[in-house]
């Protein structure tokens, strides 16, 4: 899966020159936590998010007026509080990619692009509701993790077994295990009776850490 698949197109953006007031109230009326900032060109030229606009606001504990502070957080503009060293990603981008850069840049949401042109948005609830799709979350059926030894046909041994029973398998996430030696495996299985796909798959597992009919 790639990036442009779960992106939101046609991102809402805002300009250097919009009163912080005013984004902070469309980032509210739009239910959204930023906005890329566009030059009068439309050129990506920065970031701002909920926190920059209102960290921006002037302190409560202040000698000047209510008057005066709205007057002067009224002259604050996009341009003074938007990160100018953006993070993108392309469209073409694996969907895992996206996720990395945003763990690692510790942002939740990055601009899209395409041959340095803005044409989306990806954010961390893309990725969640991904996940949820990746392992089924939606879906009814038999759901088992269980710990399984990392060598070649593993997997497909695995698999195989819930073929032969009858099962139709509908998500199936692998991670980490204890150490190299092994594999954590999630999956989701309709079509089967619980118990029977217990005792088919337990020659095939180290472990089963958990079985749920969900």
């Amino acid at each position: 899966m790639l990036v442009y698949e779960r992106m939101s197109r046609h991102p809402m953006t805002v300009t250097p020159h919009t009163p912080v007031e005013q984004a902070l109230k469309r980032m509210r009326d739009e239910k959204v936590r930023r906005f890329p900032v566009v030059d009068d060109d439309g050129k990506l030229i920065g970031i701002v998010s909920d926190k920059d606009l209102l960290y921006a606001a002037p302190s409560p504990a202040t000698s000047l007026s209510i008057y005066e502070l709205h007057y002067l957080y009224s002259r604050i503009t996009v341009g003074q509080v938007m990160t100018r060293e953006v993070v993108t990603v392309d469209e073409s981008d694996p969907i895992e990619e996206a996720a990395r850069i945003m763990v690692d840049s510790k942002i939740g949401g990055v601009p899209v692009m395409r041959e340095g042109k803005l044409v989306g948005i990806i954010t961390e609830t893309d990725i969640f509701k991904t996940l949820m799709e990746m392992m089924g979350a939606r879906d009814q059926g038999v759901r088992l993790t269980l710990l399984s030894p990392e060598h070649r046909g593993q997997l497909a041994a695995l698999t195989g077994a819930v073929a032969e029973l009858g099962g139709n398998i509908i998500s199936l996430g692998t991670f980490w295990g204890k150490d190299a030696s092994n594999a954590v495996i999630t999956m989701k299985v309709t079509g089967v009776n619980k118990d029977a796909l217990v005792e088919k798959i337990k020659p095939y597992v180290l472990e089963l850490i958990d079985v749920r009919e969900v």
